[in-house]
């Protein structure tokens, strides 16, 4: 199974709308693929989807819930098919207080045990994914957690074990690459008992051919594999399937929406490259592992 985090410390460098390009690209390589949002914030990948109708339902159940082991129902019922070969475990609210709801779950947990019992909460996304046997479900499994460090992160990160980085290589971009080694050995230090694969920074946006090498290079001198493909600025293409709420591909397979410019057709082709390094690096691990 292949099973990533697509995150990055900088906001606004298309975080989510690479994860939603990836698992269209995947579900096009005939790859069942299973997306969990856990960014709490308005109009994410949920809203890339449509499938809000429930995030604001206090009473409805989530991923929040079996997080702390309070589940309303199975775990399946909270997922939705949004594309074909795509289910979705959407947001909602209640992630905004994850943090505030781990902590209380793990109090609890703890104060009906000894003294030296830790409920670890980093590792209950893992936890509610092997308790419903959703890895011999699909090929791929993507999270997409919010760019700040924390318990969103941590628990993305433990489920999957590797990351997917998308990083502006501009000016404005330069704090999404300096210092990104010793974000990830901290997000390392913190799980404690898994090692974090860095499958790739992902040039995003990019827009200067030099300036990309000096940042390429900045991520070579720091051990961090670059992805052998770059996403050039496509903000005409990616605001049309944003406000029809589909895919990049979904939006190239309906001509009811507007037909792709041979440009943007190419970034189409760049996804389905990465979705296809991606999977050969996992393919790669397990033959190593043979």
């Amino acid at each position: 199974m292949i099973s990533y985090t697509v995150w990055s410390e900088a906001g606004g460098i298309g975080k989510t709308t690479t994860a939603t390009s990836l698992a269209a690209a995947h579900a096009r390589r005939e790859q069942d693929v299973l997306v969990i949002d856990m960014d709490p914030q308005d109009g994410g990948l949920t809203h890339h989807f449509g499938a809000e109708d429930h995030r604001k339902d206090p009473d409805v159940d989530n991923l929040v819930r079996h997080l702390v082991e309070r589940p309303k129902g199975d775990f399946r019922d909270i997922i939705r098919t949004v594309e074909d070969g795509i289910d979705l475990v959407p947001s909602h609210n209640m992630l905004s207080d994850l943090e505030q709801n781990l902590s209380r779950a793990a109090k609890m947990e703890e104060s009906m045990h000894d003294a030296n019992y830790r409920w670890p909460k980093e590792k209950q996304l893992r936890r509610v994914l092997a308790d419903a046997d959703i890895p011999s479900e699909y090929d791929v499994i993507i999270v997409d957690p919010p760019a700040t460090v924390g318990q969103h992160l941590y628990n993305a990160v433990y489920a999957t074990s590797n990351l997917l980085i998308p990083a502006e290589l501009s000016p404005k971009g330069k704090q999404s690459v300096d210092g990104l080694r010793d974000v990830v050995d901290g997000i390392e230090n913190t799980l404690g008992d898994i090692e974090v694969g860095v499958l790739g920074v992902v040039p995003n946006k990019v827009s200067d051919t030099n300036l990309q090498q000096e940042y390429e290079q900045r991520l070579a001198d720091q051990d961090l594999p670059v992805a052998p493909v770059s996403i050039r600025e496509r903000g005409s293409m990616l605001s049309t399937a944003w406000e029809h709420q589909v895919s990049v591909f979904e939006l190239a397979d309906n001509d009811d929406y507007r037909s792709l410019r041979d440009y943007e057709e190419q970034t189409l082709e760049k996804f389905h490259q990465l979705a296809d390094y991606i999977t050969t690096q996992f393919e790669a691990s397990k033959e190593v592992e043979a």
